[in-house]
């Protein structure tokens, strides 16, 4: 299957529109069309930025910043292999025969361009709370989908903003059942369960009725959003010009060997798949709660219980590899930025700058700017989370705070900005055959309505969290 040459469009903003919300957008999308770089070249620059702010806002020499960066470079080998099983198994258990069928089956749903965009971004927001590796090609597969079977229907589709709604799914995963900051907490012998002298079970964190609500809201208002800025009827609009719907990953099967008649049986995969989730039901009987490893390996399991034989594993691993690749390039770039603000101290500049103007009723909003801020750039989640939540928890102590808020916070600041940092973009957008500026100005009305509805969450909630 190839995902470049499944589709073509042009980017931008259609060059006239009668809607205002549109026209408002339009000199943002200008911008970045002609500004933003590769995801790659962008890392980069990030790198050269945090290297002058290290050295202007700290006492680092450049000497330290050069070894703060060297060191980074290897320092979050062992997250990076869990982040590209997420990114790897949720993109196999999304082009799985019986996924993929029934994408296409909610592909037929959407009978206007505007129920378009808004069901693209549902499916892709479910998605996302359940794994975001699943959710990120669930957007891109939905969009094609979608797009390709509005053509045949001859209606009118803007392309770009339906893989933008795709990737707005992404915004509320950090809420959602993979979130790697509460899964951290949650678990026995983490660095935050060590810090604070016990876990913080997801009950108080992802399952908090108040978490929950947030995130059901996020979607409603979101999806508004995206129905105000899609183009009116007479507007000109970016459509896909290929049928982009195809078999799915191509499975060479043929038996000619007695070695090929095992690695067509499917009676290999299931008993593996078996076992695995029958592991899963132990785990769980005996009290064990969800981890970033529990994540894989359940998803790991379905995969294995969907496929029909090793055959087909094999082949959805070559496939999702090519996703995966890239941000295996940048993972090391940002591990050095990461490396860089934690040698040098500037991280917690930054977060010691937030928890001095605080109080106990502002501290979840100012947290959220902070980690908002420190995701530009430390897109990983995971990673950014090790750095900041010692910082932002040892401040919710001082100013009694309930720790849950904080650790909220910090997951709603790192997706939030997500969505006009390219980083976590890459597969969808390979899936599409878009690039980063094509939906930047859309995703940018994500980050605005989402912001509102995570800020407005965290001083409802205030100091005292789910109590």
């Amino acid at each position: 299957m190839s995902h470049t040459q499944a589709t073509t469009a042009s980017p931008g903003t259609p060059p006239s529109t009668r809607n205002p919300f549109t026209r408002a957008v339009r000199p943002l999308n200008t911008l970045v069309e002609r500004f933003i770089p590769s995801a790659l070249v962008f890392a980069i620059l990030l790198t050269v930025v945090v290297a002058i702010l290290a050295l202007t806002l700290t006492d680092a020499g450049p000497v330290d910043v050069l070894v703060g960066w060297g060191d980074g470079l290897a320092g979050l080998l062992a997250f990076m292999t869990q982040m590209a099983l997420i990114l790897l198994l949720g993109h196999m258990l999304a082009n799985t025969r019986p996924v993929r069928r029934l994408l296409a089956a909610l592909g037929s749903v959407p009978r206007t361009p505007v129920q378009a965009y808004v069901f693209v971004f549902v499916v892709a927001a479910v998605a996302s709370l359940l794994q975001w590796g699943l959710g990120l090609v669930v957007g891109g597969l939905m969009a094609r989908e979608v797009a390709a079977q509005a053509r045949a229907r001859g209606m009118q589709v803007h392309f770009p903003l339906l893989v933008a709604s795709g990737f707005s799914g992404f915004v509320v995963w950090h809420m959602g059942y993979a979130g790697s900051g509460p899964l951290t907490a949650a678990t026995e012998g983490s660095f935050i369960a060590e810090q604070l002298g016990h876990v913080v079970p997801v009950a108080e964190t992802t399952f908090a009725p108040w978490n929950l609500t947030a995130a059901a809201v996020t979607v409603v208002v979101v999806g508004a959003a995206l129905a105000l800025v899609a183009p009116r009827r007479g507007d000109r609009v970016v459509e896909l010009t290929v049928d982009a719907r195809d078999a799915g990953v191509e499975v060479d099967d043929r038996v000619e060997t007695p070695a090929d008649r095992l690695d067509a049986s499917r009676w290999i995969t299931t008993l593996v798949g078996l076992a695995l989730a029958a592991y899963l039901v132990v785990h769980f009987v005996r009290g064990g709660g969800p981890t970033l490893d529990i994540v894989n390996w359940t998803f790991l399991a379905l995969i294995l219980l969907l496929v029909r034989s090793p055959f087909e594993i094999t082949a959805l691993v070559k496939d999702a590899a090519s996703n995966v690749g890239d941000i295996l390039l940048q993972f090391p770039l940002y591990a050095g930025i990461l490396g860089m603000m934690t040698a040098t101290g500037l991280v917690t500049v930054l977060s010691e700058w937030v928890v001095s103007v605080s109080t106990p009723g502002s501290f979840g909003v100012l947290a959220l700017l902070s980690a908002g801020l420190v995701n530009f750039f430390v897109p990983s989640g995971g990673g950014q989370f090790a750095v900041q939540a010692p910082i932002m928890l040892e401040a919710a102590r001082d100013l009694g705070v309930d720790p849950a808020v904080a650790i909220m916070a910090i997951a709603y600041g790192d997706q939030w900005t997500n969505m006009i940092q390219p980083f976590w973009a890459l597969p969808l957008l390979a899936i599409a055959g878009l690039k980063v500026r094509d939906i930047l100005g859309y995703t940018t009305i994500t980050l605005l309505a989402s912001g509102i509805v995570f800020a407005a969450t965290l001083a409802i909630v205030g100091p005292g969290g789910p109590s």
